[in-house]
């Protein structure tokens, strides 16, 4: 799978392990800002597991954007 903007992931380390959120921007490196049913956050993409899902997102998109993107997705 690649990352992009939008992709639905599951998050497989750290405190939010197991749940969804959408790739929402791409930053330096192996680094991705996420959001979602986890925080808002900065995460290496070895700790995310991408799904074959993509919702339509602009980059940077408020929670609410994300929120509703999930919901519509499943």
């Amino acid at each position: 799978m690649t990352i992009e903007i939008g992709r639905v992931c599951v998050k497989i380390a750290g405190r939010d392990a197991g749940k969804k959120c959408l790739i929402v921007d791409i930053l330096e490196n192996n680094y991705v800002l996420i959001d979602g049913e986890t925080r808002i956050r900065r995460c290496n993409i070895f700790h995310i597991e991408p799904l074959s899902q993509i919702a339509k997102i602009e980059k940077n998109a408020s929670h609410e954007d994300v929120e509703k993107a999930l919901k519509e997705i499943g």
